[in-house]
């Protein structure tokens, strides 16, 4: 009886095993042995050197590499910190429609890509740009920031935090609810003051959420496409804003190097399984 409900069960899954198995499992490891081809002549030919050994010794993939952990560095903690802020902030009882202040900081996430990314284009544009506009009204330089390396990356950094903050912050807030009130109500008899109560009691407490997000951006960071490809003109200038995401793209569709960009999808889920696992590592509770 027991093994007729089984076979029942397996009946109704196998039409999404069978598309599952299709869409998802076949093309990952497909890919994987594509990662082994040289595929840019015919017919292919089994010749990692050209694929994985290639890796090794491309100037084009290590500044795609460099630019996509520059961005790691830099872009997470600082939107990981402005995150845990904003959810402090929205989850104080001084707040008035919070609800309504939530959905607007959580509303990026909800713009479609070219939609902001042309928002950006116009606000950063170094001819009537809004921001440039603003930058000299105060006695500042007017900045070129998709013709300058270092601002088009600062563009990239900015874009992705602003999406991104409010996504991470709602996150946090979930956490924030979760923690007692009579944690706080005990530390306050205690006259611990408010930025105590910070430092010792929600960060701890919080501890496991924060870690979530950083898993979350770091496996998004290693990703990344959109914005440098929309934004500053398909990883411009000189491929200064190129990351692992536009790198591989352009492996694959552009010059259609499907071995090599096998071999680099590879090597961005195993960068970010390892800074995964590594931050989880240092995150982890200690004993």
């Amino acid at each position: 009886m027991a093994r007729s409900r089984n076979v029942v069960a397996y009946g109704f899954l196998a039409p999404y095993l069978l598309v599952f198995a299709a869409f998802w499992i076949w093309p990952i490891l497909y890919s994987f042995y594509l990662s082994f081809l040289a595929t840019r002549a015919l017919p292919w030919r089994f010749d990692p050197s050209v694929t994985w050994g290639r890796l090794a010794v491309d100037p084009a993939f290590h500044n795609a590499l460099k630019n996509t952990l520059l961005i790691l560095v830099i872009q997470v903690p600082v939107m990981i910190a402005l995150a845990t802020l904003l959810a402090v902030l929205l989850n104080s009882h001084l707040l008035r429609a919070r609800g309504l202040m939530r959905f607007a900081f959580f509303a990026p996430v909800v713009v479609g890509e070219v939609a902001y990314a042309a928002v950006f284009r116009l606000m950063f544009n170094a001819d009537f740009g809004v921001i440039n506009k603003i930058l000299g009204s105060v006695g500042l330089p007017e900045v070129a920031w998709f013709s300058d390396p270092t601002a088009a990356m600062a563009l990239i950094i900015m874009a992705v935090t602003w999406r991104w903050v409010g996504y991470n912050a709602i996150i946090i807030l979930s956490g924030l609810q979760s923690i007692p009130e009579d944690v706080y109500e005990a530390a306050t008899i205690d006259r611990v003051s408010p930025a105590r109560q910070f430092l010792f009691i929600t960060l701890p407490l919080l501890r496991p959420i924060v870690l979530f997000c950083v898993v979350l951006s770091v496996i998004g960071t290693m990703q990344l496409f959109a914005e440098p490809f929309l934004i500053t003109n398909r990883g411009g200038p000189g491929g200064a804003t190129e990351t692992l995401g536009l790198f591989l793209y352009r492996q694959g569709f552009t010059v259609l190097n499907f071995g090599y960009a096998s071999a680099v999808a590879y090597t961005i889920a195993a960068l970010a399984v390892t800074i995964s696992l590594l931050n989880l590592w240092l995150g982890r509770e200690r004993t």
